[in-house]
């Protein structure tokens, strides 16, 4: 009998330390295939391939990760490659913007992905910078409404990645004229430094590099960023240039209350994907917690990796990653608005911006 005993605890024993390797293994020469609906020059690949080796390091099991671009139709034929081949396994994961966000929210035709069902792995926070000409006699956040010429603001679509920007100026009450139909953000930069243009909304990686030596040089003049969630609202200053402002604290600056009302929660919905949340990773509805906690488990430990910590800091002034229920639990959120504000969200574009739907 106790021979018996001995035996049986042996087994359990020998189950225990099996399921532990298992674990310590679950992607143990597996492929995970990252799939950005972006071409291969990109913000959304570079970063894609920024964090390859971090999670080939810190997942369970040491997995390839293989990034892979599938362009076109502006992330929307990417998107919906995922949503009619992704596995649900772990091992394809669908890593975007609000540029395939917010097709999404917005019911645009051709769309077939189902965002709002997704799970999430992670996220990586990639902010914008609002920035004017010294000509325009702005020498910071307050004066925006002062202008000495009508400001200019260029952009590349109206429903992709510029939508936050241009509801911030809806937010904010600014006469702005908006000149879209530029092939990327580079050229808006050239145009802004030409004078063409007077406004401008640029992303961490380009304002930090680019931007502020023109700040220092005098030729630009910032003004505040979209801001980080505090408690669920997206109020807070950013990492990435923690001196200025956010939209929220430069709309209690100059109306002497907290914004509300539908254009604040349509901007609050669009920005927060757009920029709190910037960099996501989906995953297919039915991927297992098992795998979403290993997932949340690596973010924390690349996180703390000195290596990674030293080349962020390069890259995004040292944004970290976000994973886990709550931050997938905002990023549902913002995907699922408000019928009201959906339909404000599609008569301002198609009524100012000429966007079909």
């Amino acid at each position: 009998m106790q021979g018996l005993k001995i035996s049986m605890a042996a087994v359990l024993l020998m189950g225990s330390t099996l399921s532990a390797a298992a674990q310590d293994g679950q992607f143990a020469g597996k492929t995970i295939e990252v799939v950005v609906p972006f071409g291969e020059g990109g913000a959304t690949f570079v970063s894609a391939k920024f964090l390859e080796p971090y999670f080939e390091k810190h997942l369970p099991g040491n997995p390839d990760i293989d990034v892979v671009s599938r362009p076109g139709g502006g992330s929307i034929l990417g998107a919906n490659w995922f949503e009619q081949n992704a596995k649900s396994d772990g091992t394809t994961i669908l890593f975007t913007t609000s540029s395939t966000a917010n097709p999404f929210v917005l019911g645009q035709e051709g769309v077939d992905y189902r965002l709002a069902d997704y799970r999430v792995a992670f996220s990586h926070p990639f902010s914008a910078v609002a920035y004017v000409s010294p000509s325009t006699g702005i020498t910071s956040a307050a004066d925006i409404k002062n202008s000495s010429t009508p400001l200019l603001y260029g952009g590349i679509a109206a429903a992709a990645s510029d939508l936050p920007g241009l509801l911030s100026f809806e937010v904010l009450d600014i006469d702005v004229r908006s000149v879209l139909g530029f092939n990327g953000r580079g050229p808006v930069r050239l145009a802004f430094e030409q004078g063409e243009l007077n406004l401008d909304y640029q992303f961490t990686p380009v304002y930090l590099t680019q931007v502020v030596p023109s700040v220092a040089e005098g030729r630009a003049v910032p003004l505040w960023t979209g801001g980080s969630m505090v408690d669920g609202v997206l109020k807070g200053r950013d990492p990435i240039a923690p001196e200025l402002p956010s939209v929220y604290e430069v709309y209690e600056a100059m109306n002497g209350e907290t914004p509300s009302g539908i254009e604040w929660e349509a901007f609050q919905g669009v920005a927060s994907v757009t920029y709190a949340y910037g960099l996501t990773g989906y995953m297919h509805p039915d991927t297992s917690k098992e795998v979403l906690d290993a997932f949340a488990t690596a973010a924390a430990a690349i996180n703390a990796d000195p290596e990674f910590q030293a080349e962020s800091q390069k890259v995004t002034n040292g944004a970290r990653l976000n994973a886990g229920p709550n931050t997938e639990a905002a990023i549902k959120a913002a995907l699922s608005p408000s019928d009201e504000v959906r339909t404000y969200l599609r008569n301002l574009l198609s009524e100012k911006f000429g966007v079909n739907f």
